[in-house]
């Protein structure tokens, strides 16, 4: 056996695993897997070629001729492929290219020189230095898919739809379960990766036309599950749950929404600007921790401090619960938890906690919608019915605002003010006036 094909061997722990997905692609994967292999060689790093099978010419035969990990495909559709052949990988970095020819392998040298700079790396057609040779009809109908996917998920890359990407395996969880079964397999995992808060990044190739074969892509059904993926994706971007949430509602295109958000901002903002010490629990990826600068922010989801660390690597974040805060009694001079506690359940071990973190004098601020008033209830209705996935339904602690300032009270803290946004969200500013013991 050549040294070459002995760099394709699989090992126990690969830094690299490079996934075909093919169906009839024989002829072109005699020409693609030695290239492959060479590039993998040149890099220098371990790695193993998979190709998941859906093919009726022996193209699986092939597969294991050039040494590489042949899976037959279970079930059909491109989506289904990808989810196999990912879940198949042991790299620590996972490659995908096309099976027809159409992508230059040696484009990965490229990529895999910019793995550190990102958790997904597109090879991309549509940046500057990047080309596409293809048909005039086939390049606008993509140009146009590509461009409609950015816009409507407002998506800052030009390739939603590249099959050529090289991801960290860290990421790849997101791969699991997917609904699409298409081509739009690729935009769904994308997307549901930005949401996830992992840096992604483009590079420019050239695509070329397929060598040999015909393309399994069919225009009708292509068309239809495209624009059912844009459609659930949508609703994906614009769910609570996507890293950026809080920080494109602050310039949402629903300008109650808007208007809500910079009330907010501006009114905890000022109240707090100047603490040499200031802590934001729940603070998602809001406006606010970005714009006060020292301030530390603790968050349960993940996701949103990947964002955050994207727009500020030197930001001090912790991942930890409101319950339980990572800190240091007397730690900070002032603490945020604004639209967090109605997400929680009703504990006194949460304002407890909040006066623990706190030195004595330290500023509290509260904010959390006040559920005696009657507009709130019509507000949060509405809001339900234009943003489905937002927080509606994750509001299951409902205060009212002498409930509010008894808590405060019985927890060591002076209400200092309060404020109303629309008479209906309270936003409270308390002092601590004294310690609490733990339990009390």
């Amino acid at each position: 056996m050549s040294e070459r094909q002995n760099v394709t061997l699989v090992s126990d722990s690969p830094d690299l695993s490079v996934v075909l997905l093919t169906k009839n692609e024989s002829e072109n994967l005699r020409l693609l897997v030695p290239r492959i292999q060479n590039v993998i060689q040149t890099l220098g790093v371990h790695g193993e070629i998979i190709v998941v099978d859906d093919s009726n010419d022996g193209t699986l035969d092939v597969a294991l001729r050039l040494n590489c990990r042949a899976i037959r495909q279970e079930g059909s559709g491109y989506g289904e492929a990808l989810s196999q052949g990912l879940a198949a990988a042991k790299g620590d970095y996972v490659v995908t290219i096309d099976a027809d020819y159409s992508h230059e392998p040696e484009f990965l040298y490229h990529m895999w020189a910019a793995r550190a700079s990102a958790d997904i790396i597109i090879g991309s057609r549509y940046v500057r230095a990047g080309r596409a040779d293809m048909p005039i009809i086939r390049r606008v109908l993509s140009r146009i898919l590509n461009v409609v996917f950015s816009a409507v998920l407002a998506l800052p890359y030009r390739d939603v739809s590249s099959g050529f990407r090289l991801y960290n395996a860290r990421v790849l969880k997101s791969a699991r379960n997917l609904a699409s079964r298409d081509f739009d397999a690729l935009e769904e995992l994308l997307v549901r990766a930005y949401c996830d808060g992992w840096r992604i990044r483009e590079v420019p190739i050239s695509y070329r036309p397929r060598h040999a074969g015909r393309s399994n892509a069919r225009a009708l059904k292509f068309a239809v599950s495209y624009a059912r993926t844009l459609r659930s994706l949508w609703a994906l971007r614009n769910s609570a749950s996507s890293c950026d949430y809080d920080s494109r509602a602050f310039s949402s295109w629903i300008l109650p929404q808007r208007y809500w958000q910079r009330r907010r901002f501006r009114l905890i903002t000022d109240l707090v600007r100047g603490q040499r010490r200031c802590l934001d629990i729940g603070c998602g990826s809001s406006q606010i921790i970005q714009a006060l600068p020292g301030m530390v922010g603790l968050d349960r989801n993940a996701s949103k401090l990947r964002f955050l660390r994207m727009k500020d690597s030197n930001r001090r974040l912790a991942h930890g619960s409101a319950f339980e805060l990572p800190f240091r009694a007397g730690g900070f001079s002032a603490v945020v938890c604004s639209e967090v506690v109605e997400h929680l359940p009703k504990a006194p071990v949460l304002i407890a906690e909040m006066n623990r973190v706190l030195e004595t004098g330290g500023s509290l601020v509260l904010g959390t919608p006040d559920y005696a008033s009657r507009l709130w209830w019509i507000i949060e209705r509405v809001y339900g019915v234009v943003i489905p996935t937002g927080y509606e339904e994750e509001h299951i602690s409902h205060y009212t605002r002498p409930e509010l300032r008894a808590l405060l009270a019985d927890a060591g803290f002076a209400i200092r003010s309060e404020r109303y946004i629309v008479f209906s969200e309270l936003i409270i500013h308390a002092e601590k006036v004294r310690d609490v013991p733990p339990g009390s």
